[in-house]
């Protein structure tokens, strides 16, 4: 359970970090110019290929460690700190509450994050599977 943890935190590194610079960008030199909705439609696309790719990076790495179960926790887990230093960290950050989040979110970019995170969560079991094909 130790290393599905520790392969979970490594996950969710490699996507947040990736995340917090692309929003950054997006914040910095693209939300001006092309505004919320459009901006964080064209970073899914990107922060969706880094979620593929971190979790067929981890999973073909660490193979002998995985099962379909495992892999399917690793996303699970590293889904639950996201959505905790999301909604601890960020949400403290921008002096928000919970409630006020999801009240800001744009109705068509909100959902397009929503499905996103489904994608985060279980692409480790996907990349296992279609692995051991």
């Amino acid at each position: 359970m130790l290393k599905i943890f520790t392969l979970s935190l490594k996950y969710f590194a490699i996507v947040f970090i990736t995340g917090f610079v692309l929003g950054t960008v997006r914040v910095l030199f693209v939300l001006d110019l092309l505004g919320e909705r459009c901006a964080e439609l064209i970073e899914m696309p990107i922060m969706i290929a880094v979620t593929v790719l971190a979790a067929k990076y981890l999973v073909n790495k660490y193979k002998p460690y995985l099962s379909l179960r495992s892999s399917f926790a690793m996303g699970m887990i590293a889904l639950i700190i996201l959505l905790t230093f999301e909604f601890t960290l960020v949400l403290a950050l921008r002096n928000m509450s919970v409630h006020e989040y999801i009240a800001s979110r744009d109705p068509v970019s909100g959902s397009a994050y929503v499905i996103s995170l489904v994608l985060y969560a279980v692409m480790p079991m996907l990349a296992f599977r279609f692995k051991n094909r």
